[in-house]
């Protein structure tokens, strides 16, 4: 299907992976390529906000219990929740996602970038392929998601893989991907894998 984008001078990338795949990384290097990056987890954060419309939509959903102390929300406590109960994630994606999916579209339709990377780690459950021209997953396998994770954040294992769990699985992702990249060995080996799309796509 061709993508509903109003921006024709530009190419939509659309960046996704699983929990812990590396992402960030390669929408930096994509980004020192000279492509927009619009970061979907940003956004987020922004959405969610003391005293947003979202915000409030949380706090009366789930309770004033996953506030930190400056009123903010605790994501952590707020992913505890959400990642034991399916339906409470999607509770929480349906107050989330449709703002953060308006703000990507308006970003897409002022920017004059010749590349925009859309660094979305939901694209699909989100239901955004439909926007992009091209589709990048990033994988690793699951032992270095696990390892990554808990070197990131503190999270169990029991915790990371529930989260996982929810996401569309990545060999799926894979499948409907137009390019796929391995990020399980160094980065510069990613990178090179990023320069071959670079060509193939745009030249700066």
């Amino acid at each position: 299907m061709r993508r509903q984008n109003p921006n024709k001078k530009s190419i939509i990338l659309g960046l996704t992976g699983s929990f812990g795949s590396g992402k960030t990384t390669v929408a930096r290097i994509f980004e020192s390529f000279g492509a927009k990056l619009i970061d979907a987890d940003k956004i987020a954060h922004r959405v969610i906000s003391p005293g947003s419309k979202a915000y409030k939509r949380i706090v009366a959903t789930f309770g004033r219990g996953i506030l930190k102390k400056n009123r903010a929300v605790d994501r952590k406590k707020l992913g505890r929740i959400v990642f034991s109960n399916k339906n409470l994630l999607k509770r929480l994606n349906n107050i989330i996602h449709p703002e953060v999916i308006r703000i990507i579209k308006k970003k897409i339709k002022v920017s004059n970038a010749r590349v925009i990377v859309l660094d979305v780690p939901l694209l699909l459950e989100a239901g955004l392929k439909k926007i992009v021209d091209k589709l990048i997953v990033v994988k690793i396998t699951k032992d270095q998601q696990i390892r990554r994770v808990q070197n990131k954040m503190r999270l169990s294992k029991t915790e990371i893989l529930e989260r996982i769990r929810f996401q569309i699985p990545l060999k799926v992702k894979a499948r409907l991907a137009d390019f796929v990249i391995d990020n399980s060995s160094t980065v510069e080996k990613t990178r090179k894998q990023l320069e071959q799309i670079r060509r193939s796509l745009w030249k700066n």
